[in-house]
């Protein structure tokens, strides 16, 4: 089994990871922060410690980093937090529906309303896109800092520079980016949302909300917090105030196992290895097998390591598929994002993604390759 489809969650998972899970289930059984016996204490401690590691992995105040089931609840808790009656948000036309359909559903609420900038090769002609949207009702730009289909990287320093002269918020969404690229708070981003099982290599379930603290967001989620248990009011301070009821407590340990990893073996030199292995991949394609259809002109190094591509007029579902019979794992389809498929004109067939990890190597994608080839040369 070769598995490619590391841009949905990676796998595998470091053996810390793995360990962490299994040692913070043996060891720290107490709920955190809601009891002064030991146990409880103990393990409030090892959450502290994990959330340290996020804080100084994004550039943020410990307080500020707020757990999270996934990278889609901590952007609904960050677009449906900053928005108010009558505002306006803007969004990207390559977003996965993490981000589209939380801004849908509060722009059809309380005279709210979006508008999507059109992305392009020029960074200058994409930011005066997302520029010229601005009004005076607009609160937010709201953006994803890859594509999880093209691996297409925004302009972010230059889009957060934009919200800094407008004085708005700049939330994006960094399922795609962090542990691959270098992300910070210092970048100019108000609010980072990420999963916590890609990049980041932690266990599914787990997410980040990583803000800088310079807006106050509302709650969509109320409840007990094991702190100011007398007020029936949320509690404004952070991480409290959106962190309601038992966090996933195991994974959020083990996700400071994965932030060691990813700091360990450092962003540039797993960028580098992903990124060697889809100019393989891509190259191969390009030069030697004309039914594979790639869907990038050059494979450059604006762009996380994905390669979305199809075989011949074959739906990518069924190539998916025909594929894991050969023992290659890869998703086939729209990825949630269709609106990033409509712009590379795979509205109808969708795409498979070749996405590999740190733990892919260059064997496995040779014998991936090989693969593709005798498909291919089937149709």
């Amino acid at each position: 089994m070769v598995y490619l489809d590391n841009a949905a969650t990676t796998y595998p998972k470091p053996i810390p990871v793995i360990s962490s899970v299994s040692r913070a289930m043996v060891n720290y059984g107490g709920n955190p922060g809601r009891a002064g016996h030991k146990m409880s204490m103990e393990t409030a401690q090892a959450v502290f410690t994990s959330r340290l590691k996020c804080a100084e992995f994004f550039g943020a105040e410990p307080e500020n980093v707020i757990f999270t089931l996934n990278c889609t609840h901590a952007l609904n808790l960050a677009i449906k937090g900053i928005i108010n009656p009558g505002a306006h948000l803007i969004t990207s036309d390559i977003e996965h529906n993490a981000v589209i359909r939380p801004v849908h559903a509060a722009a059809k609420e309380n005279g709210n309303s979006y508008s999507i900038a059109r992305t392009t090769n020029n960074e200058d002609e994409t930011v005066r896109n997302f520029e010229k949207l601005i009004n005076s009702r607009t609160k937010a730009i709201v953006c994803t800092a890859a594509s999880n289909v093209t691996g297409k990287i925004l302009p972010l320093k230059r889009l957060a520079e934009v919200c800094k002269k407008h004085k708005i918020c700049f939330i994006i969404d960094a399922a795609q980016g962090a542990g691959v690229i270098p992300l910070k708070l210092a970048d100019g981003i108000n609010i980072i949302c990420t999963a916590g099982h890609k990049g980041l290599y932690g266990p599914m379930g787990t997410g980040l909300m990583v803000t800088d603290g310079k807006y106050r967001l509302k709650t969509i989620i109320e409840g007990g917090t094991g702190s100011f248990s007398k007020e029936v009011e949320q509690p404004e301070v952070l991480p409290d105030r959106f962190e309601s009821g038992t966090i996933n407590t195991c994974g959020a340990i083990a996700l400071g196992a994965g932030i060691d990893f990813v700091n360990e073996k450092t962003i540039d030199r797993i960028y580098k290895h992903e990124h060697s292995l889809c100019e393989l991949f891509y190259n191969e394609m390009k030069q030697n097998n004309k039914k594979v259809k790639v869907y990038t002109d050059t494979y450059e190094h604006n762009r996380v390591p994905l390669v979305p591509f199809n075989i011949g007029s074959m739906d990518s579902s069924e190539a998916a598929g025909l594929l894991s019979k050969q023992g290659f794992y890869l998703r086939g389809g729209y990825q949630c994002a269709f609106m990033a498929h409509k712009k590379m004109g795979t509205q109808d067939v969708g795409a498979v993604r070749f996405a590999p990890s740190a733990f892919t190597n260059k064997h496995e994608v040779m014998m991936f390759i090989k693969a593709v080839n005798r498909i291919s040369s089937k149709v």
